[in-house]
């Protein structure tokens, strides 16, 4: 599995609306044969943070992704509504497929 955490700081005008604007991106992304899944933060901190948490079963997916139309199509719309580069986080994890269970905590009672 392909993980990927992104970390993007908003303008102050577009925070409000960003998960809208990367609606059509994300619908679209999420869709994707490969994709595990595609999903977004807002911080409780800092209201102009977002963090993205993308999986990809493998390099040939994340490669499609990158390769997609709606990839360069939702890099130009956000391109318009950061305020900083983004950063990011790119790991190829071969022994996972997906979220797994959290071994130190289940619910009680």
């Amino acid at each position: 599995m392909i993980f990927i955490a992104v970390r993007f700081t908003v303008r102050p005008e577009h925070a409000d609306e960003w998960l809208t604007l990367v609606g059509p991106f994300t619908e679209a992304t999420r869709a994707e044969p490969g994709n595990l899944f595609f999903d977004w933060s807002r911080d409780v901190d800092d209201p102009h943070r977002f963090t993205l948490l993308e999986g990809f079963a493998d390099d040939a997916a994340g490669a499609v992704h990158v390769q997609s139309e709606h990839f360069r199509a939702g890099l130009a719309t956000m391109a318009g509504a950061i305020a900083e580069t983004p950063e990011i986080i790119n790991a190829n994890l071969p022994e996972q497929n997906g979220w797994g269970p959290m071994a130190e905590l289940a619910p009680q009672g």
